[in-house]
């Protein structure tokens, strides 16, 4: 992509196109703008210039993609090789909709992975990364639901685990972390004054934020079926 094709890029942006717009505009693939826009500040910070002095750097320093090459991690032949671009815009994706990279990196490589299981040190020679990036990636991800763990007792090693039904206790975790935040803008609201300003803005954000927290575990308990 030339210097040029960025500006283009960026005054895209500027005019509020959306990526396939712009995609078009280019004759590229749109996948190609969202990364792009994505590995280089986002919508909101794309600068032209830097992207292509960024580019050229890491063109330089022959920087690996994340999921276009197995590493010596004993993955079936084609397994991830065959998936790269697509998980280089599935990342992109994820980091858009608010999860950190490394996150995101570690939930891709499960998620494509061929049985959705995989040990830390699996996931350390897929990524390339240290033992403690796998660490901190896998607890938050535990932690919101995401994933699981597992014990495997006779070779004493935790196994990481993406299924069907990680999307439905996702989906409950943040909703119940929301009612939790509602609450306490409800309790707060009152604590100040439901006839002052302040109060009377929180109650309102309180009620709204707990009435689609219920609606969405609602929802996510009625449409659970299609994941078996």
């Amino acid at each position: 992509m030339t210097q040029r094709d960025r500006q283009r890029i960026a005054a895209g942006l500027t005019e509020g196109l959306a990526y396939a717009e712009i995609a078009r505009r280019l004759d590229r693939p749109t996948s190609t703008i969202t990364r792009e826009v994505g590995r280089n500040g986002g919508p909101g910070g794309y600068r032209p210039e830097q992207a292509h002095r960024a580019t050229e750097r890491r063109a330089r320093r022959g920087t690996p993609t994340p999921l276009s090459a197995a590493g010596p991690s004993g993955g079936k032949a084609g397994e991830v090789g065959e998936v790269g671009e697509v998980g280089d815009e599935m990342i992109e994706m994820v980091v858009r909709m608010g999860l950190p990279k490394m996150m995101a990196r570690v939930l891709l490589s499960l998620w494509l992975s061929e049985d959705g299981r995989l040990t830390a040190a699996e996931l350390t020679r897929r990524l390339k990364v240290s033992p403690a990036s796998v660490s901190m990636a896998v607890g938050y991800l535990i932690q919101q639901g995401v994933i699981r763990r597992e014990r495997d007792p006779q070779r004493r090693r935790d196994i990481y685990v993406v299924d069907d039904d990680t999307w439905y206790h996702s989906m409950v975790i943040s909703s119940q972390q929301s009612l939790e935040a509602a609450a306490a803008a409800k309790t707060a609201a009152e604590t100040i004054g439901l006839d002052t300003p302040v109060g009377r803005r929180l109650a309102k954000g309180g009620a709204y934020l707990e009435q689609i927290s219920l609606d969405t575990l609602e929802s996510a308990k009625r449409w659970r079926g299609l994941l078996s």
